[in-house]
This record gives structure tokens, C-alpha cells and sequence, in this order.
């Protein structure tokens, strides 16, 4: 018998032991959740077309209101997908409406304009389009904001959902906007009736490209996103003559010089260090020869803030200076004008949390990371008017290895904007439909 309770207990020890090792099936799942796949058979199968539209899109690309060619290209694949598609909305503008039965609507946004930036990627499929601005000057032309991406995975997530009909029901409102870069493509199409003509929202969502983070992941943001953004022109009036008397002139180079210096003391010395805001001056005209005092220069400025007081109080501050530098140096009275703004984008926390936790299902936890708001500006903050909640994310588009060589050398990546800014495509726009399907499924209920 003690044998026997001996041997019994040295099992039981061994059987105690073994069962610590494997945590019950509820713990398991807390401290480690389930591992998303890694990756969907439907964009593996249409990987080949996705990449070919997506190196279209890059070659040909166009200006704000100038995207008529990328319009037609876009209304063709939603007609494909089996969306209903209008097209000139907002003058350039395309949109898609996909119906599935009763449910909610949910508006799936892309931009479609081009910058005036001539491409230095060195890419076998690189940009070489030229463009006359609004200027009337030619420009080179390149997708350096990644809306090629961006439409790529529109397209993508229009023909998924349009396949996958019996995981979803309601009606998809598919919204390809012209003229976001010129901060003019969202009011333009809802000044054209998209909220009248066609199904009206109940939530609207869209993506960005990142210029700095890994392919992969999503980025996501409650509340405060992105910045509003006010395009102003200052002009700076003088009284012209020759250089070599600027004693008979009043020199508005020399005044203008004094203004730009001046508006750095508005943020630094008259907004609340607790509120982010920013004066940049990014173009400063005057002159045309080396000895002759001109009589105006003109400085163009964007002014960044998230909220509307704080934009205010650095227009009220701007004009301030700007006359009070001109009444000292005896100067014709200088003019600030207004010539562009869009409010910023305030994603709604409790949509955000909903399409955050269908990325963590989709593309797993440690995939979805929640970020902070930056400066940029964007005018898909116009889709939230009269309280429809809106939520635009970002996904990396960065090779990793790109970014672990960039971080050895101490350079810092192209940004977005820059003629050397290039996303890696497959990886990006895989990212990007996985994530954009999966939010619609989840806003949507299932059939």
C-alpha cells in the first residue's frame, strides 16, 4: 500500500505539472488571440490584375479637376464590379453604388488627382506625363501622395465585396473625388448632390498612404486625425523706384522680410502651448532685376490648426501684423486674403473603435496600431457633414527592409510629396483591401 500511494502521488505530481504547462482554453485566448490569417485567396488570385492597374494608374496620372482619363478608368472598373455608376459628379467625380438587400450605407472614399511634381524615383514604370497648372505653366505631373494606391484598393475592395455578397447586406457607396490636393474635390461633389442623389450615408470611411511606416500594418486615429488647412495670400505694397536711391521708395521686399519674421511670434507667443497650430510661409514673389525696388511682393502661407477658434486667432493675428508693419514703414495699405481652407478631420471615436477591432481580426493585433494626429490636412472631413461619423486610417506602404536600411544610414525616407516617394504595391494595396473590406463587413450586418 505505501508503494502503491507513492507511485499515486508521483503521478499525480507529474499530471499537475503537465497540466500547468497547457492554460485552460479561456486563458489561452485572453493572452493570446487568435492569429489572423496571413493572407485572402481572392486578392492572391487577382494579384496579377491589381498590380497591372495599379502601374496604369501611376504612368498616366493627372491634376486637380483634370482627371478625366483617371475618371473613365475608375467608372469602367466599378461598372465591372456591378456597382451603378454615375459619373461627372462634382465635375470630375465618379460614383459607385453597390445594393445588397436592407442594411446600413456605408460611403468607401478614394482621391484621384496628382501632384505638380516632376518623378525621381528611377522606377522601370516611373511618371513621365507633363500637365499645364492653373498657372498656365508645364508642370510635371506624379502620384506622390499614393492615390494610385489609394484607387487601386478602392477598385479592389469594390470587386471583393461585389463577390462576396453573401457576407454582407445593405449598400456600399463607392466615391471617387477629384481635386482633394487642391482641397476642392469633397465640396464639389456634395455641392452636387451626392448626399441627395444617391443613398445617404450612415458612416463614411477611407485611407491613406504612409510614407514611413511598414507595409502590413494600418494606423489608426479617435478623434483629431488630421489638421484644417487655410491657404492665404498676403500682399506686401511698396512703392517701386531705383536701388541705388531707397530713399525715394518704400521697399516692400524689405517689409515683407519684416512680416515673415513677425508671424513666427504668433504661435510661439499668442497660442496656447497646448494647442497645435502652425504659419508656415512656403512662396514669396517680388522683383524682377537686381536694381529696382519693385512695387508689391507676394507670400502665400498655410495655416494648420484643429480647431476653428485657433485658425481664427491666426487669421485676427496675420492681419494684424501685416498692417501694422505696413502703417509703420509708411506703406499703401497691404491686403490678406483667403483664398482656400478645409476643416480638419475628426474621426468619430466610437466608428474608429469598430473598424480598428475588424483590423485586429483581419490583420491581427500586432498589425493594428492606434497613432497620434499629425499636421497634414485633407478635405474627407467634408463627408462628416450633418453627423455622418467618418473614420479614414493610414497603411504602410514601406518595404521593411527599406525602412531598417534607412534607420542604419540615418537618412531619413522620401516623404509623401517628394519626387522620390514610392510604396511598395503589393504588400500596400493587399493591406489596403484587406482592411477596407473588412470594416464595410463589419459596419454591415451579415446576410
Amino acid at each position: 500500500m505505501p508503494g502503491c500511494f507513492s507511485a499515486r502521488r508521483s503521478f499525480l505530481v507529474l499530471f499537475v505539472v503537465a497540466m500547468a504547462a497547457f492554460p485552460a482554453r479561456g486563458q489561452q485566448a485572453a493572452s493570446n488571440p487568435p492569429v489572423a490569417p496571413a493572407a485572402d485567396p481572392w486578392i492572391e488570385a487577382h494579384r496579377t490584375e491589381l498590380d497591372a492597374l495599379y502601374k496604369h494608374l501611376h504612368t498616366h496620372p493627372e491634376l486637380s479637376f483634370q482627371e478625366h482619363e483617371t475618371a473613365r478608368r475608375i467608372a469602367d472598373e466599378l461598372r465591372k464590379a456591378g456597382a451603378e455608376v454615375t459619373a461627372g459628379v462634382g465635375r470630375v467625380g465618379v460614383v459607385g453604388v453597390l445594393r445588397n438587400g436592407p442594411g446600413p450605407v456605408v460611403l468607401v472614399r478614394t482621391d484621384m488627382d496628382a501632384l505638380p511634381v516632376t518623378e525621381e524615383t528611377g522606377l522601370p514604370y516611373a511618371s513621365r506625363q507633363t500637365a499645364t497648372d492653373k498657372a498656365g505653366r508645364t508642370v510635371g505631373v506624379m502620384h506622390a501622395c499614393g492615390h494610385d494606391i489609394h484607387m487601386t484598393c478602392f477598385v479592389g475592395t469594390a470587386r471583393w465585396l461585389a463577390e462576396h455578397r453573401d457576407r454582407w447586406s445593405g449598400t456600399v457607396l463607392l466615391v471617387a473625388q477629384p481635386a482633394e490636393e487642391a482641397i476642392g474635390g469633397a465640396r464639389a461633389m456634395l455641392d452636387d448632390g451626392l448626399y441627395s442623389r444617391f443613398p445617404r450615408p450612415n458612416f463614411a470611411l477611407a485611407l491613406h498612404c504612409t510614407a514611413d511606416q511598414p507595409t502590413g500594418t494600418v494606423h489608426y486615429c479617435p478623434g483629431p486625425m488630421l489638421a484644417s488647412s487655410t491657404s492665404v495670400l498676403i500682399t506686401i505694397r511698396g512703392k517701386g523706384g531705383h536701388g541705388a536711391w531707397p530713399h525715394r521708395t518704400v521697399d516692400p521686399i524689405v517689409l515683407a522680410s519684416l512680416v515673415v519674421l513677425d508671424l513666427q511670434t504668433i504661435v510661439s507667443r499668442e497660442i496656447a502651448p497646448s494647442d497645435p497650430a502652425v504659419v508656415t510661409v512656403g512662396s514669396i514673389h517680388g522683383g524682377t532685376k537686381h536694381n529696382i525696388i519693385p512695387d508689391e511682393v507676394k507670400l502665400q502661407l498655410t495655416l494648420r490648426a484643429f480647431s476653428e477658434s485657433v485658425r481664427q486667432q491666426l487669421l485676427e493675428g496675420i492681419r494684424r501684423r501685416v498692417d501694422g508693419l505696413a502703417r509703420a514703414h509708411r506703406a499703401p495699405e497691404p491686403s490678406v486674403a483667403v483664398e482656400e481652407s478645409t476643416p480638419p478631420t475628426i474621426n468619430s471615436p466610437e466608428l474608429v473603435e469598430r473598424v480598428a477591432s475588424a483590423f485586429r481580426e483581419t490583420l491581427g493585433s500586432e498589425k493594428t496600431i492606434r497613432t497620434s494626429p499629425v499636421m497634414g490636412a485633407e478635405d474627407f472631413g467634408l463627408f462628416g457633414e450633418a453627423n455622418i461619423p467618418i473614420c479614414m486610417f493610414w497603411i504602410g506602404t514601406i518595404d521593411p527592409t527599406r525602412i531598417e536600411a534607412a534607420r542604419v544610414r540615418n537618412e531619413a525616407l522620401p516623404a509623401l510629396h517628394s519626387s522620390k516617394y514610392y510604396p511598395d504595391p503589393g504588400p500596400s494595396i493587399e493591406t489596403g483591401i484587406r482592411a477596407m473590406t473588412s470594416a464595410v463587413v463589419k459596419l454591415l450586418p451579415a446576410r
